[in-house]
């Protein structure tokens, strides 16, 4: 009987593994640049919010949210009250919410900046799947205009910090609502709110 069961080699057993470790390298790969392409996505999310919102400014004299003169150029549409701050800070804004953080989004769409119902006064998403928010808030100790990207991964939040400003959680212009002392080691999946400052 044992003289007709035949296994495989170790030449074969090798060749499998070869394979084996090919795909597992190919599919961490991709993941790798999936997570780069959404790191350089948010990065430019954040430059095109920027650009929208001064858009807005250059052509109707009035911060989306905070003007005081929406209503007269779109019917329906809420009007700010021209401080030049949009006042609040909300991530969480429905069609029933009135604060200029939410206005925003209306104004923006109204006046065909950024795509979507004129109607509709909702965060936009970012990359990473959580909102977007912006307005006048204090970001540990600075009071200014900030962009917010909600829930994104620890490690991207530190990247970004470190690329494009000191790479410490709470100084510079990007910010972090915690601690980004990421380590390869650490097997937790944290993340954080991610704030830029002004426009």
């Amino acid at each position: 009987m044992r003289e007709n069961q035949k296994g495989f080699t170790l030449v074969e057993l090798a060749i499998v593994l070869v394979i084996i470790g090919i795909i597992l390298g190919a599919v961490l790969k991709g993941q790798e640049l999936i997570k780069n392409a959404k790191e350089k996505r948010l990065y430019n999310m954040y430059r095109e919010m920027i650009a929208a919102v001064n858009t807005y400014l250059d052509r109707y004299g009035a911060l989306p949210g905070d003007d005081p003169k929406a209503s007269t150029r779109w019917s329906g549409q809420p009007d700010g009250d021209g401080n030049g701050q949009i006042g609040g800070f909300n991530f969480a804004c429905t069609n029933g919410t009135n604060q200029e953080t939410c206005y925003l989004w209306q104004h923006l769409r109204a006046s065909g900046i950024i795509g979507g119902d004129p109607n509709n006064r909702t965060n936009i998403s970012h990359p990473f799947g959580d909102k977007v928010a912006i307005g006048w808030a204090t970001i540990q100790g600075i009071t200014d205009h900030w962009i917010g990207f909600q829930n994104i991964p620890e490690e991207i939040a530190l990247f970004l910090d470190e690329k494009y400003d000191d790479g410490v959680y709470n100084t510079g212009s990007i910010r972090s609502s915690g601690n980004t002392n990421y380590n390869l080691s650490d097997t937790t999946d944290e993340v954080r709110t991610l704030y830029f400052r002004g426009f």
